[in-house]
């Protein structure tokens, strides 16, 4: 592969997406099932012919300027540099770079930001190798996250944004990353409502819950906690017992959901949606009380299904509303909930 030559600027699109269901489940041996949004993260490169990275962005006010070989520091553009290092080791790119960075996802929302923003600077870094295939863009993305970021995520966020498209949710093996778009029909609307509780998953707790998880697979004797038997599920702490129902439990769910969207089967997918829920708020604990208030009354206005969505501790939360009436249902939800805002 052939670095790109001075002065040639490069830049990608890339898109946030929303999980509809499976939630905690893609390090876990699941199927998940997200979908795009029309929110996106667009970086733009251009070699600087220094040894130095600068990393502007209009969402933050401190832009950052590091060694092109300097490790993470807890820094806004830690996602950026990490896919920089990977591609100067991949030798689609050499030197340093001026970045900048434009989105309007949401930080801290649960809507992949940060996947999309290193999928989009892989993308740009590798403008022209046709030979970098889209999963293989994901597989490096998730790479970044868990070793230069810290984050020990599984590969939906990355696949999701590199793979998914508009009007369709994409249903991804999470074992093998096989994966098939689905079409949301046209009478199905996903509503996502941010609710101004922000979360961050590079806190502890989020590797916390996924300890437990694996914790509670190992003591089940499997390799997949998805795999196990929910009736073992009892003789395990509370803890890691709350975290086996819940990740036994979405899998079947997810398994239905994808069923349930084929066959446009709105009414049964809701169900599971608010199933989904519920376990993550009392088996998986990682709702809180703002957005539990939000997602029942969601439910009361007339959605057929809500659930937070991504990992949890804060930030949005997803609902499937009939089409028709998805403008009154919000303006009442809005009135309820004025600090909500609807991403999408």
């Amino acid at each position: 592969m052939t670095p790109m030559p001075a002065a040639t600027p490069l830049s990608a699109r890339v898109p946030g997406r929303v999980n509809l269901i499976g939630e905690w489940i893609d390090f876990n041996g699941g199927i998940v099932l997200p979908m795009t949004l029309d929110r996106h993260v667009t970086v733009g490169l251009t070699p600087n012919k220094t040894d130095k990275d600068l990393i502007r962005s209009a969402q933050f006010a401190d832009q950052g300027a590091f060694p092109v070989d300097a490790p993470a520091a807890g820094h806004w553009s830690d996602y950026v540099r990490g896919a920089l290092q990977y591609a100067r080791n991949a030798r689609w790119i050499a030197g340093g770079v001026d970045a900048e960075i434009a989105s309007d996802i949401p930080v801290g929302a649960g809507l992949s930001s940060s996947a999309a923003t290193i999928v989009a600077t892989l993308r740009a870094a590798s403008a022209g190798l046709s030979s970098v295939e889209p999963v293989s863009i994901a597989q490096a993305a998730r790479q970044i996250e868990n070793e230069f970021i810290g984050v020990p995520c599984g590969i939906m966020d990355q696949m999701a944004v590199a793979l998914g498209r508009a009007g369709a949710a994409l249903a991804l093996d999470t074992r093998d990353c096989s994966y098939r778009l689905v079409d949301v029909p046209s009478d199905w609307v996903f509503a996502v409502i941010a609710s101004g509780t922000r979360r961050a998953l590079a806190d502890g707790r989020y590797k916390e819950r996924r300890g437990e998880c694996l914790a509670a697979a190992q003591a089940l004797g499997v390799d997949l906690l998805c795999d196990a038997d929910i009736s073992a599920a009892g003789r395990l702490p509370a803890n890691l017992a709350g975290r086996a129902r819940h990740v036994i439990g979405e899998g079947v769910r997810s398994r239905r959901a994808v069923d349930a969207l084929s066959q446009g089967d709105r009414p049964a997918f809701g169900r599971l949606m608010s199933e989904s829920h519920a376990s993550l708020r009392d088996h998986m604990e990682v709702s809180v009380p703002a957005i539990d208030a939000l997602v029942a009354d969601a439910l009361t206005l007339g959605a057929d299904g809500a659930r937070i969505t991504g990992a949890g501790f804060g930030g949005c939360i997803v609902c499937l509303v009939e089409a028709g009436r998805a403008a009154s249902w919000w303006e009442d939800l809005s009135s309820l909930h004025p600090a909500a805002e609807r991403i999408a």
